[in-house]
């Protein structure tokens, strides 16, 4: 009776201590804050004023100098959806990974100046 009372208690503690979180879970943060003035503005000049200056040239449909051009591109004329799928820049490099992630997470913190 001994025997099977410890084990009981041994396989207890095995199979509570597996189910814990282990180091191999990832760790979720949110992302940090991103700020056009910070973050975005940076990437826009980089990118993407080479063709959407004050005026546009090169056929680019708007201008992407204000946080006000940006802000409008990004809700309705689907900049991150362009550059997700690699249409913009048309020349060029495409935007990193963390650069369009930049531009979401802005989008989802409210497009903070």
């Amino acid at each position: 009776m001994k025997k099977l009372l410890l084990l009981s208690f041994f396989l207890l503690i095995f199979f509570v201590t597996s189910c814990s979180s282990g180091s191999d879970d990832p760790i979720i943060n949110p992302p940090d804050d991103v700020t056009y003035a910070g973050d975005i503005k940076s990437i826009i000049d980089g990118k993407c004023l080479g063709c959407h200056t004050n005026p546009p040239i090169n056929g680019a449909p708007m201008s992407l100098i204000t946080y006000q051009n940006v802000n409008d591109a990004v809700e309705s004329r689907g900049l991150i959806v362009r550059v997700e799928n690699g249409s913009m820049p048309p020349a060029g490099t495409n935007l990193t990974t963390a650069q369009v992630q930049a531009l979401k997470d802005w989008q989802t913190g409210g497009f903070m100046q």
